[in-house]
């Protein structure tokens, strides 16, 4: 039984929809209510709220069944309800005088034993509460959710003084177990933590970018990927997030920090920027920004400082960028060009102002590492950047420019280790700040029962063998296989480690095998520079033996006699859903988005993908190998489509997972989950892949026949009609006689001609090139 049976979220905007979505995401009965409205409709506001989460660009929602956990409301008609309610979540308009009158209201109506709390972003919780009775003080916390809900991992969870430890462990429970989120415990400081550090980190980008007269698109390619961030960029992300939105959660955080804080050096406003939101140039809700582009198939356009107009956007090729991608920061901090210099002045700001919030924020440094990987996605925290870079690197370096040394890392460079995180007798361990000289340094992260992160474990193991691409290690006496390259796009360095690690279970003594990594996703397939190296050199024949080398793996990991399970996260896509589809077993994140999208750049699945999802609908539709028909049909749509599934639910639909698969709502979790499948060994999945009688020509000639008059219509273009063609001559058998027999590895081989045949196209050839080159799909 759930620790909460039904929950009651009060106010519909952004984060109330989205926090009542992921409730009933998890199963959970929810009430969503808001103000009455004007009309007829009475909960017209709270309906518009769950309109929100249906947006199929970024669905709220996993399931229709979902959408049925969801009942609306209004404070004036309903608010009886949450007498039923375990958990009332308030995540009204920022005014606390708003919030109290709300909080007087509910009084009267909660049960005793209901958890009151609030989203606020900048209310002290000590505000919140004041005027507040004894008893519901104890019941009462901040559960901080980040935008969208569905998607970001990070709740920071606030108590206010008189919380109770119960209270403290149920919200933290569900919202860990039930809503798949990371609990970050914060103190009731302003901003708390992630947007306290990760919206000073913004600011520095910003104003060192106008400062060095950087233009955008130069910045966005320094202050993203290079750096351990999202490739979005800050001008990318000042779209994105709306130019004068984020020019308001600055002022929020201005008007709420300490008048001595670093913050308020990066927070004054731009002219430039001034103008632009004056002008309704406010990102990409209003069609340009600091970028313009109209719609997603128009060129792509950039904000020139110097003239302001808009110029062709060209994606800059910043080779100490590119490398430090591959390399690590440390060599663009490293770097004595203008390059080196914006990197290092806006990361050596944000290092010592996470610093500098040690020990007000709290003892743990750890805590605003969480919080920045949770909630903004940097790949490190601020303090495992420093130990990568080096602690006794970056305090010289300050100390060489005469900038001041936080004294939390005077301290840590006092110590023996110079680190904040080291691996003590097999356990990885964080340096915890010494309020007296008696103090412990050093803590061991110990994370909830079933709860593994395998970026940490993985520090206190050695790979059995490594590449630039991926490992695999003995983990638990079963193999683990960690793809790690860029976007984990799998080449034959990848291939070649699983393949490894399938050949040594059984010699080894291992129980099974496991696919996962902890990156933001599993694989968004195979290394498409590798495919164009291939097609420049004209060298087919390595193309081929790339590909059947890849089949070959993949079909090893169907076939073992022992568990297989891939566990994905995010995105896992073209080959890197090839992996996911072999797997005996698939235990996935509920936000898992999976598919096979080769044809979007002019090719076919040539890893099994062709083959398996018409080997998987003949399943799912209860075919006989004798009367496949419609499973070719089903199999020719979802793969000349590109079509891809948002959630499990989805995804079964669509036949890429069985009904025996799995999905959890936390991604932490599922490692645990995994091992304990291998270590079951009770109900192995071997899949049966029996010969294919196949239609052959004429169901061929019918599916090119629909692509014809698909062109005709404007639906395709011409190529679109050649790869369809490609993968119709896959799952139908092309142009042979009905009733042919065709084995699994007859499909193998049909998947690998076609693949070669479109690699010689020119349509193809310019599609990867222009996809690599500038990030844009000619599929229109």
């Amino acid at each position: 039984m759930s620790i909460f049976n039904k929950v009651a979220v009060i106010g519909s905007g952004t984060m109330g929809a989205g926090i009542a979505g992921q409730v009933a995401n998890a199963g959970i009965e929810v009430w969503l209510l808001d103000l009455p409205g004007d009309g007829e409709d009475a909960n017209a506001i709270a309906r518009k709220g769950l309109a929100r989460l249906k947006d199929p660009n970024q669905p709220g929602l996993m399931s229709e069944a979902a959408e049925r956990n969801i009942h609306l409301g209004n404070i004036c008609d309903d608010l009886g309800v949450v007498a039923e309610c375990d958990w009332i979540a308030e995540a009204v308009v920022e005014r606390l005088d708003i919030k109290r009158q709300l909080y007087s209201q509910l009084a009267g109506h909660l049960n005793e034993s209901a958890i009151l709390t609030s989203n606020t972003s900048t209310i002290p919780i000590s505000l919140l509460t004041q005027g507040m009775a004894d008893d519901l003080k104890q019941r009462f916390a901040i559960t901080h959710f980040f935008n969208p809900v569905r998607f970001m991992r990070l709740l920071e969870l606030v108590r206010g003084e008189f919380t109770s430890d119960e209270v403290m462990k149920k919200l933290e429970q569900f919202c860990e177990e039930k809503l798949g989120k990371g609990v970050v415990a914060c103190a009731d400081t302003p901003g708390f933590l992630a947007n306290r550090v990760g919206v000073f980190a913004i600011q520095c980008a910003l104003h060192e970018a106008f400062k060095m007269e950087l233009a955008p698109q130069i910045a966005d390619s320094l202050f993203g990927r290079p750096m351990g961030i999202p490739k979005t960029g800050v001008f990318g992300l000042y779209d994105l997030i709306g130019i004068d939105l984020m020019s308001d959660v600055v002022k929020s955080l201005v008007s709420i920090l300490p008048a001595h804080d670093a913050f308020h050096a990066v927070s004054k406003p731009i002219d430039v920027m001034t103008t632009m939101i004056a002008n309704d140039q406010c990102g990409n809700k209003s069609g340009k920004g600091f970028y313009s582009q109209k719609d997603p198939s128009a060129d792509k356009q950039v904000l020139d400082f110097s003239t302001n107009s808009y110029v062709d956007f060209q994606r800059p090729k910043i080779t100490i960028a590119l490398q430090a991608e591959k390399q690590g920061i440390k060599i663009l901090l490293d770097d004595d060009s203008n390059y080196g210099e914006y990197a290092w002045r806006v990361m050596s700001q944000t290092l010592c102002y996470s610093a500098s919030l040690i020990p007000e924020v709290g003892r743990d440094p750890s805590a605003i590492d969480e919080a920045m990987k949770l909630g903004y996605n940097w790949i490190s925290g601020p303090f495992e950047i420093i130990d990568e870079i080096g602690l006794e690197y970056f305090v010289s370096r300050l100390k060489a420019e005469a900038s001041a040394v936080p004294a939390l890392l005077s301290q840590a460079l006092s110590s023996s280790d110079k680190s904040f995180y080291r691996v003590h007798k097999g356990e990885y361990q964080r340096r915890l700040w010494k309020l007296t000289a008696g103090d412990s340094e050093w803590q061991t992260i110990r994370r909830a029962a079933g709860v593994i992160r395998f970026n940490e474990v993985r520090k206190t193991l050695t790979a059995m063998n490594t590449s630039a691409s991926a490992s695999w290690f003995n983990y638990q006496d079963t193999a683990l296989v960690e793809f790690h390259s860029k976007a984990n796009a799998l080449d034959a360095d990848s291939m070649q480690i699983l393949d490894d690690a399938l050949n040594n279970v059984k010699s080894m003594g291992l129980r099974g095998l496991i696919v996962h990594n902890d990156a933001q996703h599993f694989s968004c397939g195979v290394n498409l520079e590798s495919v164009r190296n291939f097609i420049d050199a004209e060298d087919y024949q390595g193309l081929d033996t790339f590909l059947d080398h890849f089949q070959r793996t993949v079909n090893k990991m169907s076939r073992a006699h022992y568990p297989v399970v891939a566990a994905p996260s995010g995105l896992s896509i073209g080959g890197g859903f090839e992996v996911v589809l072999h797997a005996q077993r698939v235990i996935c994140h509920a936000n898992s988005v999976m598919g096979l999208v080769e044809s979007h750049v002019g090719v076919v699945p040539a890893g099994g993908g062709c083959k398996e999802m018409l080997y998987r609908w003949i399943e799912k539709l209860g075919l006989e190998t004798d009367g496949i028909t419609d499973a070719c049909w089903k199999a020719f749509m979802n793969l000349g489509y590109g079509r891809t599934a948002s959630s499990p639910q989805q995804a079964q639909k669509l036949a890429m997972i069985r009904s025996t698969d799995r999905f959890l709502m936390n991604r932490d979790r599922l490692l645990a989950s995994a091992v304990e499948y291998v270590n079951n060994q009770s109900d192995i999945i071997h899949a049966s892949r029996p010969d294919l009688t196949m239609p052959g020509r004429e169901l061929y000639r019918a599916m090119g026949q629909w692509l014809d008059d698909g062109h005709e219509k404007g639906t395709f273009t011409p190529h679109d009609t050649v790869v369809g063609r490609a993968i119709a001559s896959i799952v139908t058998g092309g142009d042979i006689d009905a009733g042919t027999l065709w084995s699994e590895q007859d499909l193998y081989d049909a998947e690998r001609r076609a693949f070669l045949y479109l690699a010689k196209t020119k349509s193809t050839r310019e599609r990867i090139s222009t996809l690599l080159d500038t990030g844009k799909n000619l599929r229109n």
